[in-house]
């Protein structure tokens, strides 16, 4: 099958190689523990896979988003999942942007080694959801320190992480000129915190996500740690939210060629009333269909990718290519299943479990509707909805 994209050929024969010794029977048997797949991070680590994003001088390979992208759709496309660590790329932007350099000296080797786990991004709230502005959890300056109290939901790998970028008010909303105003970021050590006002709480889902909800109840944390200016957070986080979403985007991709391949070659294997079912329009015209789409929101993902490496604007881009990539990962998942019938059902050939992970990604990390609306009010000027 010919691809868009043949960029970083060798990284992604390397991935795919490296995927190859995790088959299917390792995923499965960590699905029915609800298991965080360790030794599969562990090689990534190893590999050098997640530090590619940092700085050489940080200990990293220095490479942009796009190869970055390029990693995390071959695993996706192998039938791993990159959702267990793929925050270790695009959380250190946030640190690595706008740290200063004692901090990045501090901590940037270390997670660039894998010595230190960066995985958790703590914005969502019970109470605010996508409406980030209204985050309630409050940090107050005390001496060398900021007293933290509050709560977070849906914030995954906190488990197996050691630090956190967490984004919090430092000024109540109401009392801001600008709603966005008033936030500030924090590098959160959770090894020294956990039992001393950080309380962390698992998640049950659908899917194998290792996600949880957390409660800090007078939590201290330096005031050394906070990353950026007090009260201008937002704005440092959201590059890497821009990251997250092409990264993300860009396991999208890989998850619609999972399917396809998967679907295309059990359709020409498959044989029903004395010939292949890919023979028959109405199986083999929604695989090509799915073909398709997935081709031309690679190009999306890419160019947003590009444009993120060249420091131009890409909001609106990296918006657009996560909606459109997760959309056509999920239709190419429909298909799939519908195209093995029962089987698709079944454990044992990994469609189910693929096809859970990836509808995900029609909610996070950014819904459907707050991206159309975004396009609604930034590309075509009409009236903000909300």
């Amino acid at each position: 099958m010919s691809s868009t994209n043949e960029n970083y050929p060798e990284i992604r024969e390397a991935v795919a190689k490296l995927c190859s010794n995790f088959p299917g029977e390792y995923w499965r048997a960590l699905d029915d523990t609800d298991t965080y797949p360790t030794e599969f991070v562990q090689a990534l680590t190893d590999a050098g896979f997640l530090s590619v994003l940092i700085p050489e001088e940080y200990g990293g390979a220095g490479l942009p988003i796009e190869a970055g992208c390029v990693i995390l759709e071959e695993i996706q496309r192998s039938g791993c999942n990159g959702g267990a660590c793929h925050a270790q790329m695009y959380t250190m932007g946030t640190l690595l942007r706008h740290g200063t350099d004692e901090q990045k000296k501090k901590y940037l080797p270390g997670i660039a080694e894998g010595s230190l786990r960066l995985q958790a991004f703590g914005v969502t709230e019970p109470t605010s959801g996508t409406d980030t502005t209204r985050i309630r959890t409050m940090a107050v300056r005390d001496g060398d320190d900021y007293v933290i109290n509050g709560q977070k939901v849906f914030i995954s790998r906190t488990e197996h992480s050691d630090l956190m970028v967490l984004l919090v008010r430092t000024t109540p909303r109401d009392e801001c000129k600008k709603p966005s105003d008033g936030m500030s970021v924090f590098l959160v050590d959770m090894r020294e915190c956990l039992g001393k006002g950080l309380t962390i709480n698992p998640i049950k889902t659908m899917l194998n996500h290792a996600t949880t909800e957390l409660f800090f109840d007078d939590m201290r944390v330096p005031a050394a740690n906070m990353l950026g200016a007090e009260g201008k957070g937002f704005k440092c986080i959201l590059d890497g939210m821009n990251a997250e979403r092409i990264l993300i985007a860009s396991e999208c991709i890989g998850d619609a060629r999972f399917f396809i391949e998967r679907a295309s070659a059990y359709a020409c294997e498959r044989e029903v009333f004395g010939r292949p079912i890919g023979q028959n329009q109405g199986v083999q015209f929604p695989i090509a269909r799915n073909y398709i789409e997935a081709e031309a929101a690679a190009l999306m993902v890419y160019n947003a990718a590009r444009l993120f490496d060249a420091g131009k604007p890409c909001g609106s881009e990296a918006n657009m290519s996560k909606m459109i990539a997760s959309e056509a990962s999920w239709h190419a998942a429909d298909t799939c299943l519908q195209t093995h019938g029962g089987f698709g059902y079944t454990q044992e050939y990994d469609i189910e479990r693929k096809f859970r992970e990836t509808r995900l990604y029609q909610t996070a990390p950014i819904s459907t509707n707050l991206i159309l609306s975004h396009v609604g009010i930034h590309e075509l000027g009409m009236p903000k909805s909300f």
